[in-house]
């Protein structure tokens, strides 16, 4: 019977892609109940999720630059939604 080689590393990777989009979806319910705006939110939120991906990553050891998906990859994409709500974020007028 022909086995498929890269099958545990896929399913890793969709592993990995489905918690990163049921997280997100997770963090913007709550960024939208926020008390301090939908924007300030999230981006505060994501900045923890992109900070517990690099904890995590760290503490389970996964090379950051490996050919399936891990925390760091997570940690990037956080950090780059990160900057670009924080783009969107304005300031208050002094």
């Amino acid at each position: 019977m022909a086995q498929l080689p890269n099958l545990p590393h896929e399913l890793k990777s969709i592993q990995v892609l489905v918690r990163f989009f049921l997280r997100m979806a997770i963090l913007t319910a709550f960024a939208a109940f926020g008390s301090i705006g939908f924007e300030r939110s999230l981006v505060a939120l994501l900045w923890m999720a992109a900070i517990l991906s690099g904890i995590v990553g760290a503490m389970r050891r996964e090379p950051p630059f490996d050919t399936v998906l891990n925390h760091w990859d997570e940690l990037m994409a956080y950090a780059a939604l990160c900057s670009l709500a924080a783009g969107f974020v304005r300031t208050a007028p002094v």
